[in-house]
Formats: structure tokens, C-alpha cells, sequence
């Protein structure tokens, strides 16, 4: 357990080996990446946090426990993976933090309003807020535009 903490990079290892530190290092608290092509590999890919396999290469069991499957069989691409699945997912943090202020906005000036005016009012702050979750907006402002801009964490 002590010697997993040394290890930064493993490679041409069994895969008992492999998946026992993959366990190791999940149950001290890391999130696990790992990549591999062969049938043997498939139960390392699906314990880790991530499984990364490449398309040409990988056999149908590695592609299937994967996670992500690099199209382009290039290494480098993971990098790039990398930083667009980070972007897309600040954007979708980014959007429901907006969302839930928005609606939680509302609420509470929809209930305002209808305790002000609770006999005149046609419709009840909870069908006002039915209606603005079920308004039509789209996920597309979740998806990364233009160039990646790292964001400082």
C-alpha cells in the first residue's frame, strides 16, 4: 500500500498487478486513469474513474469496458480529450449554478407575490415554476465555443 504512492507511472504489468493498484488507489482517495487495449485489461478499465482505450488497436472487450475510446489511436490526443471534457464540464457547473439562482429567484418573488395578492392571483408559484423548468432551454450552452480558455481551480 505504502509503495503505490511512489508509483507515477506504471507499464507492461500483469493484470492482477494492474488492477490491484487501481483498487489501491481508489481507496486512498485518487481518481484513476487508465488505459489499455487487450481483452485482459477490461476489468482495470472498469474499475478506474476513467478507462481509455484506442479504436484501431483496442480489442471489442477493452472498447466496450472503456469509458472514452481514442479514435485516432494517437496518445497525444488524451490531452485534448482532457481539456474539452474540463471545459464542457465547468460549463455545465456554470449553468446549473445559473439555473438553480435563477429559478430560486423566482420563487421566492412568485411566493411574495401570491401572498400579496393570494385571492387574485390565477396561478400558484409552484406551476410558475413548472413552467420556467419546462421553458425550453437548452443544453447547447454547455458545449465549449471557440477557443479553450483554462479556468485557474
Amino acid at each position: 500500500m505504502e509503495k503505490v504512492e511512489a508509483v507515477c507511472v506504471m507499464a507492461r504489468s500483469s493484470p492482477f498487478v494492474k488492477l490491484l493498484m487501481v483498487q489501491c488507489l481508489k481507496q486512498q482517495g485518487h481518481v484513476v486513469a487508465v488505459t489499455g487495449d487487450r481483452t485482459y485489461d477490461a476489468a482495470s478499465l472498469k474499475e478506474a474513474d476513467i478507462g481509455l482505450s484506442m479504436w484501431i488497436q483496442a480489442t471489442e472487450v477493452s472498447k466496450e469496458s472503456s469509458d472514452i475510446v481514442i479514435m485516432d489511436d494517437n496518445f497525444a490526443s488524451v490531452a485534448s480529450v482532457l481539456m474539452w471534457g474540463r471545459c464542457v464540464y465547468n460549463n455545465i457547473q456554470k449553468f446549473i449554478q445559473f439555473h438553480l439562482t435563477i429559478n430560486f429567484a423566482g420563487l421566492c418573488d412568485d411566493q411574495l407575490c401570491s401572498n400579496s395578492f393570494s385571492k387574485l392571483s390565477p396561478i400558484n408559484s409552484s406551476s410558475v415554476i413548472v413552467g420556467k423548468l419546462d421553458h425550453g432551454h437548452t443544453w447547447s450552452s454547455c458545449t465549449c465555443h471557440g477557443k479553450y480558455k483554462p479556468v485557474n481551480s
